[in-house]
């Protein structure tokens, strides 16, 4: 991959993409926000998920595993399994973006979904690494304000289920899901992945089977190896 600079119209049109992707992103925090204070975390204990893990999937799982009366290790685990899509993400970004040392080190909190699909398409480092860092940057800076929002604001309306926001959590996982049935493939993992935590409910403690599901779809991936997108 080349160097070269970027004219001022092909920096202009990867900044207003990046930050539209960034800002279409980080609304949802609301909704993380909200359904973490009803599962029973604390606003600060919310704010810190967000600021740490800052990963959408994994802060969703963990908080749901909770919510069902899991443990928190198990949600842990959970969030852990779904997290590791990054780990591949970071293999293909390395030598795309080439950064080292404490670059590389904080270009890691940003390493998502989005940010990944802002960059591996570009044809320059330089390009590449514009796309990265404003993807990634605007949706931690509004992801993380949403959250704040979403968690202050649920926290202020008491119990959660007198207004039935103890659905919230499985309605948010469908929410982040249903875009991505879109493959057969995806269709066929999601079905399993579901009889698999099905079929788990009535013989393992609360938060296993979403443990077995997280399972499912990471063999899956391992199998069918797709390049990260």
């Amino acid at each position: 991959m080349t160097d070269a600079p970027l004219d001022p119209h092909q920096r202009t049109s990867i900044i207003r993409d990046s930050l539209g992707v960034g800002v279409a992103t980080g609304a949802y925090g609301v909704g993380f926000g909200a359904v973490s204070v009803a599962s029973g975390l604390s606003v600060a204990q919310t704010c810190a998920l967000s600021f740490f893990v800052f990963t959408g999937a994994s802060q969703f799982a963990l908080v749901g595993v909770i919510a069902a009366g899991g443990a928190p290790i198990s949600g842990a685990l959970t969030a852990m399994l779904l997290g590791t899509r990054n780990t591949l993400y970071g293999l293909r970004l390395a030598p795309l973006l080439a950064w080292t040392g404490w670059r590389r080190a904080l270009a890691a909190q940003v390493l998502i979904d989005e940010s990944t699909a802002m960059s591996v398409t570009r044809e320059t480092t330089r390009a590449a690494r514009l796309g990265f860092l404003t993807t990634g940057i605007s949706v931690f800076v509004l992801w993380n304000l949403a959250t704040l929002a979403g968690a202050v604001a649920g926290n202020a309306i008491g119990d959660p289920r007198t207004y039935g926001l103890d659905a919230a959590v499985g309605a948010a996982f469908l929410a982040l899901l249903w875009p991505r049935l879109t493959t057969r493939r995806n269709q066929l993992v999601a079905a399993a992945a579901a009889a698999v935590a099905l079929a788990t409910v009535p013989v393992v403690p609360a938060g296993v089977p979403v443990l077995a599901a997280a399972a499912v779809a990471l063999l899956a991936g391992v199998l069918t190896k797709d390049e990260p997108r």
